[in-house]
């Protein structure tokens, strides 16, 4: 399965419980599904954005940051990418793909 990074900015008046929640239903999502979460990265609460967005009717200047590193089948990917873009706690959320093996992952850590 190939590795898998999700990077989400959250509403930055978020509620550390409403955060847990978001996070654990990201992470069902991909579990219910046959895959397997590596792990999640706070990359900051409370950050100014780059620019001003507009999400579910609103403007927002500021946001948390975090990532969910996972594997899946590309089917997960966009239930998980759907379910997130209806979420009104969410502003913005990208797929990338890191790797398709972990060998691979592996080869590119011991060169650098």
């Amino acid at each position: 399965m190939p590795l898998y990074e999700l990077v989400c900015i959250s509403r930055s008046t978020i509620t550390q419980e409403n955060m847990r929640m978001l996070l654990k239903r990201s992470a069902e999502t991909v579990l219910d599904r046959g895959g397997a979460v590596r792990g999640f990265v706070n990359m900051g609460r409370d950050q100014p954005l780059p620019y001003r967005m507009k999400r579910h009717m609103e403007y927002h200047t500021r946001g948390s940051f975090w990532l969910m590193h996972y594997y899946s089948n590309p089917n997960t990917s966009s239930v998980l990418m759907s379910q997130l873009k209806l979420d009104p706690r969410i502003i913005r959320c990208n797929v990338v793909k890191v790797t398709d093996r972990l060998s691979e992952m592996v080869s590119v850590g011991e060169r650098a």
